[in-house]
């Protein structure tokens, strides 16, 4: 089979009328439909609309970045809670510290909110100094 253009495969029957680019067409006979062989299905129409959904698709609105951000916002004080619990309860939190410091690594994602913003920076200063004081316990120790 050979492809003569960005629409697929040209005709490989000889003698078959070239097939349209779109849309949906019956066979010339119908009574033939149930002996004649399998013909090929229209070929797509074409690459250039599947990139466009695609490229849409990766476009981020200002309320997904936002609802990204105070996820990684929440993800970040559920990550201090549990700091806070185990070393209450006198474990070293060695695990929590570790998914603490893997949360703050996340790429925050910009918002034009200043107060967001400034929440966002304190949950991570307060994770980092969190990080920082660990630390100075470990080289204590």
């Amino acid at each position: 089979m050979k492809v003569t253009g960005p629409y697929g495969p040209g005709p490989s029957i000889p003698g078959r009328p070239a097939r349209s680019t779109g849309g949906f067409a019956v066979g010339q006979t119908a009574a033939a439909g149930a002996s004649a062989p399998a013909q090929a299905a229209a070929p797509a129409s074409g690459v250039s609309d599947v990139s466009s959904l695609m490229a849409l698709q990766g476009i981020e609105s200002a309320t997904e970045r936002r609802r990204r951000a105070v996820r990684r916002g929440g993800g970040l004080l559920d990550r201090l809670e549990e700091l806070k619990l185990a070393l209450l309860s006198g474990e070293a939190g060695e695990a929590s510290l570790e998914r603490l410091s893997r949360t703050l690594r996340e790429e925050r994602p910009e918002d034009p909110d200043p107060v967001l913003t400034g929440v966002l920076e304190q949950i991570d200063l307060r994770a980092a100094v969190e990080l920082a004081k660990a630390e100075v316990r470990r080289a204590a120790a």
